[in-house]
């Protein structure tokens, strides 16, 4: 499992230094969406997987690697207003929001690291076309928990859920980068 860390911490790496140029460019803009727009961001990205694993050909020379890196990054953006609240302009200082970010990430590393143990890395086991498809899957559940005003009877929450689609979104990455 120590390789799965150091392989975890690689890709966002990339992920975060990324977050870091858009913040240069753009600010936190993102603080005034709403969680239903960010998650029907995230599933934008996850149908453009998707479609790039169905279809014969591609037409924007972007690929799969870059959608999952904008998965992690929407997730995380979504993980801090879940607990900051949405604001009506961006609000955040770069250091609140890279410290923000790194919180958001440990927690959700941690939880992959523990899920991991009891999974047994089963994952690198799966292909990259099934991490797309349970990404979306718990992109559905999301937004029916959404439509629910949050309310769940017995299943985990909104958060919970972004951070299960950053985890599959990084195996998906660590195979894109092994298999490359």
């Amino acid at each position: 499992m120590q390789n799965t860390s150091k392989e975890y911490d690689a890709v966002i790496s990339a992920c975060r230094a990324l977050f870091l140029k858009k913040m240069k460019d753009y600010g936190c803009a993102w603080r005034i969406l709403r969680l239903p727009s960010l998650t029907d961001q995230i599933f934008i990205k996850a149908q453009r997987i998707r479609g790039l694993q169905q279809n014969k050909t591609q037409r924007v020379a972007e690929g799969a690697a870059s959608e999952f890196i904008g998965i992690i990054n929407y997730c995380v953006m979504a993980l801090i207003q879940i607990e900051r609240g949405i604001a009506e302009q961006p609000d955040l200082t770069n250091e609140e929001t890279v410290s923000d970010y790194d919180a958001k990430i440990a927690n959700t590393k941690q939880l992959m690291l523990d899920k991991n143990h009891d999974y047994g890395e089963a994952w690198r086991d799966m292909r990259v076309s099934s991490l797309t498809d349970l990404i979306l899957q718990k992109l559905l559940r999301v937004k029916q928990i959404e439509d629910n005003a949050g309310q769940t009877l017995v299943s985990e929450g909104i958060d919970a859920n972004y951070q299960d689609m950053i985890n599959y979104a990084v195996f998906a990455l660590i195979h894109l980068n092994t298999n490359s």
